[in-house]
């Protein structure tokens, strides 16, 4: 088994993905829009996913947040609510705000479970700034960190509950980046005292099952390396004092925040201490380099991955009607 998480480029699989996955055995898959034409068709790729990997309990991600972004969008799944909506009911009242982030996280996860995805990109910790990137902005769950906390920990919950992994990210923090990672290298200029604050919501959920990387170079840190590729960053602070030991994944590999060639890329940062390397674009000839430079998935890092994916062995299904009847009725509560 290789440290990857691929994504590949279509509704099923094609001869030459089965061929180079089976040959390559990456840890797990990842999946976007155009992975996701309707239930019978997901099912069936997921389930051949499976089949592929021999592995129950093969990790299969996919980025389904709420508002902008959602990779199962209407009209096949219903659309569902950004993370400023449970933000602006906790104003209001935190304990119905807190109840109703568990219940979309259930009903998530409802329509996660039925397609056979195990795997949720969710929630962002990230603590909003004002004069941060909107890449951020409504996706976050405020700028106050005991409320992201709160919020990000009824999520994972909630996640759980249906039998889906929940990923933290973007540690240690993305909120004040003032460029998106997708297009260029952030730099957060901040010393290490107000990064703190940042810090905080991770520190919080120091116990979820994984974590995703920000793609943000923090020089209070590390003036030379962005996060995902820092060793001493995610050493000395996400290893360190936010004692984070779950299994630990880059953003994605195909970002424009990192430079040089992809296979670069993917020993760069699982020499920083990543466990996984995330390659999202489903591109062959990327993921060839990507595979090509990388060996066996290390011990410690099989162990976190098991250890992740046994939190949710066995639950059983959520009612997506019910969990999303209480998410709506207790975000009515702040209309």
């Amino acid at each position: 088994m290789k440290p990857l998480f691929l994504g590949l480029a279509g509704p099923a699989l094609t001869p030459d993905e089965r061929a180079f996955f089976a040959a390559h055995a990456p840890a797990g898959y990842i999946l976007f829009r155009r992975n996701c034409i309707d239930r019978a068709q997901m099912r069936a790729l997921t389930d051949d996913l499976r089949a592929l990997s021999g592995r129950d309990d093969l990790p299969i991600l996919i980025d389904q947040e709420g508002g902008r972004v959602a990779r199962m969008t209407p009209p096949e799944w219903p659309a569902l609510p950004r993370a400023e909506a449970f933000d602006r009911l906790y104003d209001i009242a935190p304990m119905t705000a807190i109840e109703a982030a568990r219940a979309n996280a259930q009903a998530i996860a409802a329509l996660l479970a039925e397609v056979g995805v195990t795997v949720d990109c969710l929630p962002l910790l990230d603590v909003r700034d004002p004069a941060g990137h909107d890449i951020i902005g409504d996706r976050a769950f405020g700028s106050e960190p005991l409320r992201v906390a709160a919020l990000g920990r009824a999520t994972i919950e909630g996640l759980r509950d249906g039998g889906v992994v929940g990923v933290v990210k973007h540690i240690p923090g993305h909120g004040r980046a003032r460029a998106d990672s997708h297009v260029e290298l952030p730099v957060v200029d901040a010393d290490a005292a107000a990064l703190e604050r940042d810090l905080a919501p991770f520190r919080s959920l120091a116990g979820a099952p994984m974590a995703m990387t920000a793609h943000v170079v923090y020089p209070a840190w590390d003036a030379q390396a962005c996060a995902s590729l820092s060793a001493t960053v995610i050493g000395e602070v996400i290893r360190g004092p936010i004692g984070f030991d779950g299994l630990l994944m880059s953003d994605d590999l195909g970002m424009h925040a990192l430079a040089g060639d992809f296979g670069a890329r993917a020993t760069g940062v699982l020499a920083a201490g990543c466990d996984i390397a995330l390659h999202c674009s489903g591109d062959m000839a990327e993921m060839a380099a990507v595979a090509g430079a990388v060996g066996e998935i290390g011990a410690a890092a099989r162990e976190r991955l098991h250890r992740a994916m046994a939190t949710v062995a066995g639950r059983a299904p959520v009612d997506y009607a019910e969990a999303a009847e209480r998410r709506d009725a207790l975000l009515a509560c702040g209309a």
